[in-house]
């Protein structure tokens, strides 16, 4: 209920700064994006898809997924919302009719969780509702601060006081979850890894820092950069994070729209891999493998290290674990396994049900429209 009354703030807001006729058409030319009216839809069927509409939903991580599904109370419901179905249909159910599937859904999956049994397996796939509704406000977040519409729905990121990096030495680590309840299939099954002796920044790197390297010409120094970099570089043009107005002087950013200047110790944002790399070569640093990240951040709460912030790019590919087993839902995991990089922690527009040491988000190294920052470690 909580998940869906924020969904619904989403889409009110949405809906007050762009208008009905707009709140259904894809607002930027981004694949990856959606319309906030679809984004809405999307979430009210993916809940009936998994719980309501599987006759399987009391087997857990053991139903079936290809099976078909029961019948949808909204006509056409595969065909709207289904990711798999691009590009995005722009004939959505309006605003008021979104409302109405929203709390049929949620009034029917209430009503089968009233009956449900309490064990993992029969509350896997409203655990599953639960996560994938919680991660689309950072779906939603991302979109308003990419078309600069400010909701007023998001906290500003944190500020940091610098602390010394941590040290940790040579240590063989279980990694990955081996918690109750749910987990997200790409964080298992969890296995043992040798880790050498590192160097781990306390925090993720900040605006004062980075634009050290900004103004040292850091975007104009080959040298920096690694051969996908600087196809990047030429491509994009970018000489500064996006949404930067200007560097020089102060940080002034764009957020939802108003441009802000930003504090000089407030983590870093809207960096892809390729700048947080950049930035590590200049300053003679590297970024670190999401092993050591993990490590770090289950060991080092005590010590200082903090996240939650931003989401933290790594030196690591995405790719299963050993022994890996694709559950039901697989959320887009083994369509990135190879070809995406793995970033840890949390952003400020993540909900705080989510944040865990062993979460594991993947995005194209590319991309910079979410609120991603980077650590570093010592060579």
């Amino acid at each position: 209920m909580d998940a869906r009354n924020h969904t619904l703030r989403w889409l009110a807001a949405f809906e007050s700064a762009l208008g009905p006729e707009r709140l259904g058409t894809p607002v930027v030319d981004d694949p990856e994006q959606r319309s906030p009216l679809w984004l809405a839809g999307h979430v009210g069927w993916f809940q009936e898809y998994w719980i309501a509409r599987n006759a399987q939903r009391a087997r857990g991580e053991r139903a079936d997924g290809a099976l078909p599904r029961l019948p949808s109370v909204l006509g056409g419901a595969d065909q709207l919302y289904e990711r798999a179905n691009a590009p995005a249909p722009a004939d959505l159910p309006d605003a008021q009719a979104t409302r109405q599937y929203l709390a049929a859904t949620l009034e029917t999956t209430l009503d089968l969780l009233d009956g449900s049994p309490e064990t993992d397996a029969a509350l896997y796939f409203y655990r599953v509702a639960l996560f994938h509704e919680d991660l689309q406000f950072e779906a939603f977040a991302t979109l308003a601060q990419t078309i600069g519409v400010d909701t007023k729905l998001v906290a500003t990121a944190p500020t940091t006081a610098p602390r010394p990096p941590l040290l940790y030495p040579a240590a063989r680590w279980r990694v990955g979850s081996a918690a109750s309840g749910f987990v997200f299939d790409n964080e298992k099954p969890p296995h043992e890894v040798a880790i050498p002796e590192f160097e781990i920044d306390a925090q993720p790197v900040t605006w004062a820092e980075y634009g050290e390297f900004v103004e040292d010409g850091g975007y104009d120094e080959a040298a920096h950069w690694s051969a996908q970099g600087r196809d990047w570089l030429e491509r994009s043009g970018r000489r500064t994070p996006r949404h930067v107005d200007q560097m020089r002087h102060g940080v002034l950013q764009r957020r939802f729209g108003q441009l802000v200047r930003v504090p000089p110790n407030q983590p870093v944002v809207h960096v892809n891999a390729f700048e947080a790399e950049a930035w590590c070569r200049w300053a003679g640093r590297r970024l670190p493998t999401e092993v050591e990240w993990e490590a770090a951040a289950r060991q080092g709460a005590s010590r200082g290290f903090a996240f939650g912030a931003v989401w933290e790019w790594t030196a690591s590919t995405f790719r299963p674990y050993p022994g890996f087993v694709v559950a039901p839902y697989r959320g887009g995991a083994p369509a990135g396994f190879g070809r995406t990089r793995v970033l840890r922690g949390a952003s400020f527009a993540t909900r705080r049900r989510l944040l865990s040491p062993t979460f594991r988000n993947f995005q194209a190294p590319e991309r910079d429209d979410g609120f991603f920052g980077f650590r570093s470690c010592a060579l």
